[in-house]
């Protein structure tokens, strides 16, 4: 058993790396035959910060991989052995949290690089060395202390349920639930400043488009997100009467009013479509399947793996192969992203204007330095958003990739 489940976890990881070998591939390839969206210096710079990305995740597809040989080999039964107390809610706890904890600081560093070294050298980074370190003090602080009860609840209804792994998958999803409706909360409180939109012409326009879509918002904030990163966002955030708008201060500095209303507008349309509560039902789902995987997994493979089926090894394994579903599934959930992303460009057109939102669409491109093509493979597995050259010629622009034998469709698979 552990031989299929090792076997399984290294297909995994092989398709990942043969994933990221096409897509930088292909980036090298297509940069070279015309500048699409930007100018020839900006495109080159899109192109070449996605293939510094790309890399970088490649070493930690490999350090992931050596990880979960790791875990697997020894290191959970060493853990759960080392660590042994008398109450099982707390030995679960030290173990899940204590392999939560090892694997945050083998992937630091990489979160460290990213940050102070590609998006540093691209222009994206401004954040300080010590800002870095109080933002990763405070997401430990609150992972432990957040995970620590979700741990301990989870245990609690291992131990007193034989169908377990249904009302773990309740407390799990109502866990989700709680965090899309107090993200921007939590947010706000440890992390962004944000305040109220001062500006109150563009807060009125903004007011009256949610009116229109029957959007009921808690208020439009501005986050001070440029103290961090030079990228332009904005979220619509929270479930009920906690849902609130938030624009990125680098989206109010770089669009206009009429720009910015239909990005707003194509948001709008996501919650118009119930596009979130879709995403939920899919997430729902995937964790539906893992947990009756989980619940009706064989005694031999914790026999092989020398531990008991224990609450706190049952957590650990499921930590450690949830991503190989979620993997399997990113395909499944990016074919209903995608196709709902055409549907809130659609709503974003209607509300603000298609040519509103063509040029917010080739202004964020340019400034996030997102390149705009990319191989099928890696479309197929990891984009949640079409193409940005397929939606903007679904809103009527004429968009064109050279290729060597001319100008042809967006996105060429040679």
């Amino acid at each position: 058993m552990i031989a299929t489940i090792i076997g399984i976890y290294t297909f995994y990881i092989l398709v990942r790396l043969y994933v990221s070998v096409m897509q930088i591939g292909y980036i090298n390839q297509i940069k070279r035959r015309g500048a699409v969206l930007m100018g020839e210096r900006e495109y080159l710079d899109a192109a070449n910060y996605a293939v510094a990305k790309e890399k970088l995740g490649m070493v930690e597809t490999f350090v992931e991989f050596g990880l979960f040989l790791i875990w697997i080999g020894g290191l959970m039964r060493w853990l759960d052995e080392a660590f042994a107390v008398q109450s099982q809610s707390v030995h679960a706890i030290i173990v899940v949290m204590g392999m939560i904890v090892i694997n945050s600081l083998v992937q630091l560093p990489f979160g460290w690089i990213a940050k102070f070294k590609i998006d540093a050298q691209y222009g994206f980074n401004r954040s300080t060395v010590a800002q870095f370190v109080k933002d990763t003090l405070i997401s430990s602080l609150l992972t432990i202390v957040i995970g620590s009860l979700m741990v301990w609840i989870v245990s609690m209804i291992i131990t007193s349920s034989t169908l377990w792994w249904l009302w773990t998958f309740v407390f799990i999803f109502a866990v989700v639930i709680a965090i899309n409706m107090f993200f921007p909360t939590i947010r706000a409180l440890f992390f962004d400043k944000v305040t109220p939109l001062e500006n109150p012409e563009l807060r009125e326009q903004i007011e009256a488009l949610m009116a229109k879509t029957g959007f009921v918002s808690s208020g439009v904030f501005i986050s001070d997100a440029s103290k961090r990163d030079a990228r332009l966002n904005a979220y619509f955030g929270g479930l009920g009467k906690s849902k609130r708008v938030v624009l990125f201060d680098t989206l109010i500095q770089k669009l206009t009013p009429s720009e910015l209303i239909a990005v707003l507008g194509h948001e709008l349309g996501h919650f118009a479509h119930g596009d979130l509560y879709k995403n939920i039902a899919m997430v729902g789902a995937m964790l539906f399947a893992m947990f009756a995987l989980f619940g009706n997994l064989p005694e031999t493979l914790y026999m092989e793996l020398g531990v008991a089926q224990s609450p706190q090894i049952i957590m650990v394994l499921f930590i450690l192969l949830l991503p190989v579903v979620s993997f399997v599934m990113m395909p499944l959930m990016g074919l209903v992203s995608r196709h709902n992303e055409y549907e809130a460009d659609r709503s974003g057109a209607e509300l603000g204007g298609a040519e509103h939102l063509v040029n917010a669409l080739k202004k964020l491109v340019s400034e996030n330095k997102s390149f705009p093509l990319s191989h099928p493979l890696y479309r197929f597995f990891h984009t949640t958003h079409p193409p940005v050259v397929e939606r903007l010629r679904a809103l009527g622009a004429d968009i064109y990739v050279h290729t060597d034998s001319g100008y042809a469709d967006p996105c060429p698979k040679d």
